[in-house]
């Protein structure tokens, strides 16, 4: 069982699987293709599960894409601790270009979120040793990954720590502001 909430980008789908709690734990069926198509009607398959740990809080990784050949959509969520996680609409000619989306998601919360090809993608963790784990649609390609400024003023993402105290590696401190990028995905109205 799947519960969906669209957002105020219409391709961006917050997700959240039935938990079935007991004396013991609980059980969550956290991922079902079929299930997944039925709900949204979006049929894709996954080919590689990613997983991260990030040790202090106010740790952001992103914003990160691939272009084509290689694009990826993802399925994100935690498995410990929280994030703030977001998408930015890269696809020129969109009207959400530029615009972002951005969830909390949280081993407590166990939301997840699919974010399409055509979307950067980021998150901040709020609480120290936070794991990410998320699915990907299409292999990773050193030579078609990518990124966008963290820190674009034109994004207007209100991260949860200051630029200066975030805590990035020395590739996401180097990635170009969304007006310098070029036109690598376009946009189709479905």
């Amino acid at each position: 069982m799947l519960t969906i909430e669209r957002t105020a980008i219409p391709e961006i789908l917050i997700l959240e699987p039935k938990r079935f709690g007991d004396h013991r734990g609980f059980f969550s069926e956290t991922w079902s293709r079929r299930g997944f198509a039925e709900a949204t009607g979006i049929g894709h398959d996954f080919v590689q599960d990613n997983h991260s740990m990030s040790a202090q809080r106010g740790v952001i990784r992103g914003l990160h894409f691939q272009i084509p050949p290689h694009a990826q959509g993802k399925l994100v969520r935690v498995t410990r601790g929280a994030v703030l996680d977001v998408a930015v609409d890269i696809r020129r000619g969109s009207p959400t270009f530029g615009r972002h989306v951005a969830v909390e998601l949280s081993a407590q919360n166990w939301r997840q979120l699919w974010i399409p090809p055509g979307f950067a993608h980021g998150f901040c963790t709020l609480e120290p040793d936070t794991e990410v784990q998320y699915k990907v649609t299409d292999y990773y390609a050193p030579d078609h990954d990518l990124g966008l400024a963290f820190d674009d003023p034109a994004l207007g993402i209100a991260w949860p720590v200051a630029p200066a105290e975030a805590v990035l590696s020395d590739k996401d401190r180097r990635h170009p502001v969304l007006s310098d990028l070029p036109d690598y995905f376009g946009y189709h109205e479905a």
